[in-house]
C-alpha cells in the first residue's frame, strides 16, 4: 500500500511541477531535479527517501521531456539565468 501511495504522489507531483526551460534537455533536467526533491520528501515520510528520490526523479525527467512550454512553464532554469 505504501508503494502505491508513494508512486501516485510522485507522479502527480512530477506532472504538476515539471518543468522549466524551452529545450527538451532543460525541461528533463529541471523536471528530474524537482521530481527527485519531491520524491525524497515523500519517501522520507514513508520511510525510504532514496527510493522516493529515484522514482520521483525518473518521473519528473520523463514529464519534463514529454511536455512543452505551452503546457507547463515555470520560467527560465536557474542555470540559464544571467
Amino acid at each position: 500500500m505504501k508503494r502505491i501511495l508513494l508512486t501516485t504522489t510522485l507522479l502527480l507531483s512530477a506532472l504538476g511541477m515539471a518543468a522549466c526551460g524551452n529545450t527538451t534537455g532543460d525541461r528533463a533536467l529541471s523536471g528530474g531535479a524537482i521530481g527527485a526533491g519531491g520524491g525524497a520528501a515523500a519517501g522520507l515520510l514513508l520511510g525510504d527517501p532514496i527510493t522516493g528520490a529515484l522514482i520521483g526523479g525518473a518521473i519528473g525527467a520523463g514529464a519534463g521531456a514529454l511536455t512543452d512550454p505551452d503546457q507547463i512553464d515555470l520560467g527560465t532554469p536557474i542555470w540559464r539565468r544571467n
